[in-house]
């Protein structure tokens, strides 16, 4: 006999402000050349600009209250197309951005945290964003040739300056959290995290404790544990839902702190992923789902 669970706390309340639904948006396969496999080019803006548009009005009315994107999408694109689309923005919605990373080509993604520079991108943000303050600012990856105090200081003088409400990291480690948290409030940490990608436990549950919103991005991803026959498949199917739902279900099931950022350029696909928010799982399947030696 299976124990039923409730459904999963459908919103957070990032920074102790803004309740947010928990199933945001992510940005980056908006851009043109998405590859599948790292590094994603994600260089240009979108050749069907208007199915973007379209895609992320959608998003907006099936209830997304957290858009993520990133000055390095597109070199700015992405942020100017977040604001064509939704600009003037609803009180309740909040646009999330990532500075750090230089593109000098397509097939580049580098790090740079020199404090004058986060403090250029930050600046050039707010304008693309058409924005006065940014709701939440997050360093894209920690610059290991910079130090870090350095960084995350220049981050809090965007924030004292009343230019950044929330501050948030990418792709770190507790420690960095720990060390990061000495000179500022870290509201969110966004790391990429799925049921085939889970070597952030420790990160998702020092978030919970602290009361961090970890943002999940790539959190579908499941590729080939969605065979015929495989354990995420006879979940999906006894639920009546799909693999990349249960996907998405067990990451808002997984932790009341975790945001999945799934992202996709199909009005089909982001409706599918937003229906994930329905989908209840028993103690079986997390259990199932959750095991460590889970291979789909």
């Amino acid at each position: 006999m299976t124990s039923a669970r409730s459904a999963p706390t459908p919103a957070f309340s990032l920074g102790g402000g803004l309740p947010v639904r928990r199933l945001g948006f992510g940005t980056m396969r908006l851009a043109d050349d998405f590859a599948s496999v790292h590094p994603a080019p994600v260089w240009s803006p979108p050749s069907d600009r208007r199915r973007a548009l379209a895609v992320l009005r959608r998003a907006v009315e099936l209830g997304v209250q957290l858009v993520d994107t990133a000055d390095a999408y597109a070199l700015g694109g992405g942020e100017e197309m977040v604001a064509e689309a939704l600009h003037p923005y609803g009180d309740d919605l909040l646009i999330a951005t990532k500075i750090g990373t230089v593109r000098p080509s397509p097939d580049e993604w580098v790090l740079f945290g020199h404090p004058d520079y986060l403090r250029q991108q930050a600046e050039l943000s707010l304008r693309r964003l058409r924005l006065d303050c940014l709701p939440l600012l997050q360093l894209h990856r920690i610059d290991p040739k910079v130090p870090l105090a350095d960084q995350i200081g220049a981050l809090k003088r965007l924030r004292d300056e009343g230019k950044v409400r929330h501050i948030g990291l990418s792709e770190v480690t507790v420690r960095q959290i720990e060390q990061a948290s000495a000179i500022v409030p870290i509201a969110a940490v966004q790391n990429e995290y799925n049921l085939a990608a889970r070597r952030h436990d420790e990160v998702v549950a020092y978030c919970e404790r602290q009361g961090i919103a970890f943002l999940s991005y790539f959190p579908i991803a499941v590729g080939a544990l969605s065979r015929a026959g495989g354990a995420l498949r006879k979940v999906a199917d006894a639920v009546g839902a799909t693999p990349a739902q249960v996907a998405l279900a067990w990451l808002l099931h997984r932790s009341p702190n975790v945001l999945p950022i799934p992202g996709t350029s199909s009005v089909a696909h982001l409706e599918e992923n937003m229906a994930a928010a329905e989908v209840v799982l028993d103690d079986e399947h997390i259990a199932l789902l959750s095991a460590p030696d889970f291979r789909g």
